[in-house]
């Protein structure tokens, strides 16, 4: 676990179901994610239990625990891709900015065979795309038309990277 001056960054647990299910339902959270919005809580049930036994060789991604809450997700949830996602009631208060400045360190103390970590993005994700220039990742290139959304939109892709810092800071421990 990881404490930053608002948040709690935890493993996923049982509880968390109806906070994620909340996110992964609304159709505006999830427009620029992987797929569209979950119509059925099983979907989710079968995402929470996926994250819950996550191989840790792979993963290093928590849940945004906010004052005992659930809000939303962010790490590196496939080695070394890094993702977030925060219900929308919480966005525009720097939240995932606050979670992904205590990960990204633990991350590369977590895999430190990691040269760098990457990040995909829907470049009309705006606010994504800022927070990762933020966070010091650097675009590399817009994939034009070369990720099919839902099975109905080809959509282009920004895809970034960090590179590994030179003076590693110390790890963080889970």
């Amino acid at each position: 676990m990881i404490r930053t001056p608002r948040l709690l960054l935890r493993p996923a647990r049982d509880d968390d179901l109806l906070p994620l299910h909340a996110i992964f339902s609304d159709p505006e959270t999830m427009r620029y994610w992987d797929r569209p919005a979950n119509t059925d809580i099983a979907q989710t049930r079968a995402f929470l239990d996926a994250f819950m036994k996550a191989d840790p060789t792979t993963r290093y991604e928590f849940i945004l625990d906010l004052d005992g809450k659930c809000v939303g997700k962010a790490g590196v949830w496939d080695k070394p891709e890094v993702g977030f996602i925060l219900n929308r009631a919480h966005w525009g208060k720097g939240l995932v900015r606050e979670a992904m400045e205590a990960i990204l360190p633990g991350a590369f103390a977590a895999f430190p065979d990691c040269e760098a970590l990457t990040a995909e993005v829907d470049p009309r994700n705006t606010r994504s795309c800022r927070l990762l220039e933020v966070l010091g990742f650097v675009i590399e290139r817009i994939g034009k038309q070369d990720f099919l959304y839902g099975g109905t939109e080809w959509c282009d892709t920004a895809y970034y990277r960090l590179p590994r810092p030179a003076i590693q800071p110390p790890g963080v421990m889970r």
